[in-house]
């Protein structure tokens, strides 16, 4: 369970609550993890199983109400929800809509607008047939975009929120420190993936939701491959990108080591990403906006930028917003993003480095420890 004290929970409601009645809707209507999560607290790796919908139920007054599988009901039981409504699931004939829809019908008043996450990055976890029946279930009540409500609430992070994260980065950098203990030339990639997992764990990773990476002569192809079994060579880059979690919240940053030797063209690469991450710390700061992160770094790299330079981090892996000219989210005190450039050293070839930070009132905070500009060098 992730633990914060009722008082982080009830603040979340009471902002969501605020504006939800600037938006003129009765209800928000939550299917997914993190949403779920967000005013709940309840974690647990079972969403892993795609078998049984679970649903959260936030009225415009009074506490959430939980419609959810009755497996779930002694851990939602430990969180601060009193209102617990279960089915035995999974059920074929009525898999909790029913009883969601009785649920819909008692908060809602007729004629009432029921707020559902529906912009980008958003998705509907249940079985579209079970939402299209729902439709008709709830009287004359109606679903409507959330106002992007649960996207503004879970940009802004909390005190509690960033402590989560800062940690994470910690286990992360305590491993990444450990690298040259389990990695040098004829190792294969794959094991370098396998013991730097072991290595988060053994730094009080709860887990390792995600690590990519990649390795080749003075930089590599892409950043989101799994790992082959080919061994690294002398010359070769190596990078290691996790998102370890801690508390229910993630890391998501980079380190890259040159193995044997690191030539100029590596050196200089690395380098320039270290320079361009600066510029986008340097740059963040509340007013500026998503996209002005994107041109300090692209400025540094020589303006060929094809992709997102960074987004927002938090109970998931990536969030929004996402750094990119078309992104003018502007930004505030208590939003974490990643700085992400990358720099082609070869056509079809790149080096990228990746950091984390928060924004605060005056600027920004690094909270993964900024990598040095000199490339490290590994056991060849």
């Amino acid at each position: 369970m992730e633990v914060f004290e009722p008082a982080e929970y009830r603040a979340r409601l009471a902002k969501a609550q605020a504006l939800m009645a600037e938006a003129g809707l009765a209800a928000l209507f939550l299917t997914t993890e993190p949403e779920i999560r967000y005013f709940t607290g309840f974690l647990t790796r079972f969403w892993e199983s795609p078998t049984r919908p679970w649903f959260l139920v936030v009225p415009v007054q009074g506490d959430p109400v939980a419609v959810i599988p009755a497996i779930g009901a002694h851990l939602m039981g430990q969180s601060w929800i009193s209102d617990i409504r279960t089915w035995a699931a999974p059920d074929y004939a009525d898999d909790g809509v029913g009883l969601l829809a009785e649920t819909l019908r008692e908060l809602v008043p007729e004629g009432g607008r029921i707020g559902l996450p529906s912009g980008l990055e958003s998705h509907l976890r249940m079985p579209l047939a079970d939402w299209a029946r729902l439709g008709g279930m709830i009287g004359g009540r109606a679903f409507t975009a959330d106002a992007s409500i649960l996207r503004h609430l879970r940009m802004v992070k909390s005190p509690a929120e960033v402590a989560r994260i800062r940690e994470a980065c910690a286990i992360a950098g305590r491993a990444f420190a450990r690298v040259p203990e389990i990695a040098r030339a004829g190792l294969p990639l794959s094991e370098v993936f396998r013991r730097f997992q072991m290595l988060c764990l053994e730094e009080g990773a709860d887990w390792v939701s995600y690590l990519a990476g990649g390795a080749g002569p003075d930089g590599y192809g892409d950043v989101i491959s799994p790992a082959t079994d080919a061994p690294l060579q002398t010359g070769d880059v190596l990078m290691l990108d996790t998102g370890v979690v801690h508390g229910g919240y993630f890391c998501d940053y980079d380190r890259n080591w040159a193995v044997g030797r690191a030539s100029d063209v590596a050196c200089d690469g690395h380098v320039r990403v270290i320079e361009a991450t600066q510029a986008g710390f340097e740059a963040a700061r509340p007013g500026a906006t998503a996209a002005d992160l994107f041109h300090a770094m692209n400025s540094v790299l020589g303006g060929g930028a094809t992709g997102r330079l960074g987004h927002g981090l938090g109970m998931q892996l990536t969030e929004w917003p996402s750094l990119i000219p078309a992104d003018h989210t502007v930004l505030e005190p208590g939003m974490v993003l990643t700085l992400e450039p990358g720099f082609g050293i070869a056509p079809g070839w790149s080096i990228v480095h990746e950091e984390n930070i928060v924004v605060t009132g005056t600027g920004a905070e690094w909270l993964s420890s900024p990598a040095s500009s000199a490339l490290p060098v590994l056991e060849g």
